[in-house]
């Protein structure tokens, strides 16, 4: 047996050829990782001739076709996350509702501007409808008996376990529909389990609309500093 360098032990894809047609892995062995070729004799005299060759360990097949579908599986991924966080973010940053002044533009129950004349148009004196407030909470629009605005607005959150308190017009007082708890035409608490008043907020008009703005002073129906500030 003759050979060009050192022999060592057979790899993978090995290649024989003979004159014969014979094909002979017992015979085949590699020298280095390159196309290496040797030639022996058999017990019955034939020359065989071998090669083995082997890939480089830098290349694996098919890597191009695996990124690409890796890139498919993060875009088929991302894409439906990226939509369903939208809600949550709109959620917890609430779009601004505008006026200079920090306020909010009280919506209707379709969600449009309040204009305070067709507002007044439409709602006769003694009125408290719901609209939509400072941070999206329902608050009441009060008209008064001179069919004009009232300067504020009254949150319809309940202070007791946060039921929305409808306005009961044949008692002039709003009364929460879970547990009993009673409130004033103007949101001041008189009856229980209710703790405290209604929240207040300044309803002002400003180029014609209504903007709730915060209230932080003190509560004119107590006397006292406004607990929701």
């Amino acid at each position: 047996m003759a050979s060009s360098s050192s022999l060592s032990s057979a790899t993978p894809s090995q290649l024989c050829s003979s004159k014969s047609g014979m094909f002979c892995p017992s015979r085949a062995f590699l020298v280095k990782p390159a196309r290496t070729q040797m030639v022996t004799k058999n017990p019955m005299g034939m020359k065989i001739k071998c090669q083995a060759t082997s890939i480089p360990a830098d290349r694996v097949p098919d890597m191009g076709k695996r990124q690409l579908m890796n890139l498919l599986l993060l875009g088929a991924v991302s894409l439906p996350t990226g939509f369903m966080l939208v809600p949550y973010a709109t959620f917890f940053a609430p779009p601004g509702l505008g006026s200079a002044g920090g306020g909010t533009t009280a919506k209707d129950a379709f969600g449009n501007d309040i204009i305070a004349a067709d507002w007044l148009n439409t709602h006769g004196p003694g009125d408290r409808t719901l609209t939509e407030g400072l941070k999206g909470d329902p608050t009441y629009l009060v008209v008064e008996k001179d069919k004009t605005l009232a300067s504020y607005g009254i949150n319809a959150v309940c202070t007791h376990l946060g039921c929305v308190v409808p306005w009961n017009s044949a008692e002039n007082k709003f009364i929460c529909p879970c547990h009993g708890s009673q409130y004033n035409n103007q949101g001041r608490v008189v009856r229980g389990p209710a703790p405290l008043s209604l929240a207040l907020a300044h309803a002002n008009v400003e180029n014609g609309k209504v903007v709730f703005v915060p209230w932080t002073e003190t509560d004119f129906r107590t006397g006292e500093a406004p607990w929701w500030a």
